[in-house]
């Protein structure tokens, strides 16, 4: 099976991994493009779904309620800190372009049904994770802190040349609190735009074995197994991630193998 997945830019909702279309179960994964002054209805169905701000800025209309000018960026290189905003299942909303807008619609189907959330720049947590030469920075957008039930999605910017989430981790085992059952999307963007890394999966048993050279607006879904990402040297790589599953968090497992070099500072 074939993990990656591409985008080609163009008006409106775009579904890019679909559940009963793709290899998850759990997480859904599309993008909304519009120009200034377009206007596209949504409707969340049984999902929950957070709504990522790459670029550009929209008003969010529901009931009576209007929310003016969400997004502070044009590029996601210009801002670390998101803003998005999250809508519960059974829900229907107008997105209105206020210029040129790239989204990124993330959903996992939820039984309770919560409030909606417009999460601004300071919702957002910035952490550097790891050391060099496997360092990234990530932020959290959603997760516990937000009202959010089962997604958890941030986005990490890698530097040229350097690794992201090394040693390699998975989270497909019920092994609480060290990690917890969730699929995962990566989504990348370049800078400048012709760049790209190399996204490795691959389980102990051989069964996924895979290496994908990830290019501009293209994705790798992880149903399961050990995965790990290289920024090719010249090029910042940016990814947004997504899991949904058993356990709302950011709980994984190292490949025991690799393991040793977190003790190497």
């Amino acid at each position: 099976m074939n993990y990656k997945k591409s985008y080609q830019p163009k008006k409106g909702y775009t579904k890019i991994s679909e559940i009963g279309k793709c290899s998850l179960k759990m997480l859904e994964f599309g993008i909304i493009e519009l120009d200034g002054g377009e206007k596209l209805d949504f409707e969340t169905e049984d999902r929950e779904v957070a709504f990522i701000m790459l670029e550009g800025h929209c008003n969010v209309i529901f009931g009576d309620v209007k929310w003016e000018r969400v997004g502070n960026r044009t590029t996601v290189f210009e801002n670390r800190k998101a803003e998005s905003f999250y809508m519960p299942r059974d829900q229907k909303l107008t997105i209105e372009a206020c210029d040129h807008i790239k989204i990124a619609v993330c959903g996992t189907p939820v039984e309770e049904k919560t409030e909606p959330q417009l999460l601004k720049e300071d919702h957002v947590v910035l952490k550097v994770l790891g050391e060099q030469p496997y360092q990234r920075e990530t932020s959290f957008i959603i997760d516990q802190n937000s009202n959010a039930k089962v997604l958890t999605i941030g986005e990490a910017y890698v530097t040229p040349g350097n690794w992201a989430g090394f040693p390699p981790h998975k989270h497909d085992e019920d092994n609480m609190p060290k990690e917890c059952i969730a699929e995962e999307i990566y989504y990348f963007l370049f800078n400048p735009s012709q760049g790209f890394a190399v996204q490795c999966l691959y389980t102990s048993d051989g069964e996924i074995d895979e290496a994908y050279r990830v290019k501009q607006d293209e994705l790798v879904e992880f149903p399961k197994g050990y995965h790990t990402t290289v920024s090719i040297p010249g090029y910042e790589t940016y990814f947004l991630w997504l899991m949904a599953g058993e356990y709302q968090g950011f709980n994984r497992s190292n490949d025991p193998e690799h393991e040793w070099i977190l003790e190497q500072k």
